[in-house]
């Protein structure tokens, strides 16, 4: 059976295994990745090369058996739901104080997903954090990706984190449905494809989601990264 592969070109190895991660939808520990150009830096920041990886899926033999379901009330390895609840917060709070950042953060799991994986989601709160979400929320996703490895490494396994600042995800999200079925609507009535400014591959995935069941246009990413881009164009 085909391997399903992706690869993907970012400024580091780091966030091109974590924007593979979010388009995969799977856990660090279900991936194999391999460096096919390791990029470069340039003379003076000029002229520099981004990083490209393989990101392969693992054969059901070579991938770690799943837990059973994981309940919010607790966490593995013993640690309590609560602990894990308080690591996340206190840890947030070491990193956003390193930033010189105020603010207030929450945590709570959110709902379980399609295979009973239980979300940890930290809220951050405060005045004019916009520092924190960066262009294109790049700022955001790499801080989330830098707690999911902490809280997974004290968890002793792969535990899927998502920050939000001042409810930013929220508010994009609907932005972005609202856009795609515009858009859809556009490509209806004038017949001709659309496409959409570029997007990170967990904005893009969105998309996809609300378009997925239209009956008259359907949705596919074209471009590289980190220009990428949904293209909705009518169905044959």
């Amino acid at each position: 059976m085909e391997r399903t592969t992706l690869e993907v070109i970012a400024p580091s190895v780091e966030e091109a295994i974590a924007r593979g991660m979010e388009q995969l939808a799977v856990p660090r520990e279900m991936i194999e990745v391999d460096i096919l150009d390791e990029g470069s830096k340039g003379f003076l920041g000029i002229g520099g090369r981004q990083v490209r990886v393989r990101l392969t899926l693992k054969t059901d033999e070579a991938s770690p058996k799943p837990d059973s379901a994981p309940q919010t009330e607790s966490a593995p390895d013993g640690l309590s739901g609560d602990a894990i609840l308080d690591f996340s917060i206190r840890t947030t709070g070491e990193l956003l104080a390193k930033m010189k950042i105020k603010a207030r953060i929450t945590a709570k799991y959110g709902e379980p997903d399609g295979d009973g994986d239980v979300p940890v989601l930290i809220d951050i709160h405060g005045d004019d954090l916009s520092v924190l979400i960066g262009r294109r929320a790049e700022t955001l996703n790499a801080l989330q990706y830098i707690l999911a490895l902490i809280v997974s490494k004290e968890a002793n396994r792969w535990a899927q984190v998502i920050v939000d600042v001042e409810g930013y995800r929220a508010r994009r999200e609907r932005q972005l449905r609202q856009l795609a079925r515009r858009m859809a609507e556009q490509a209806v009535r004038t017949g001709k494809r659309q496409l959409l400014e570029p997007m990170s591959a967990a904005e893009r995935r969105i998309v996809h989601l609300e378009l997925r069941g239209h009956e008259s246009v359907t949705t596919e990413s074209i471009g590289d990264e980190p220009n990428r881009k949904v293209s909705i164009v009518l169905k044959k």
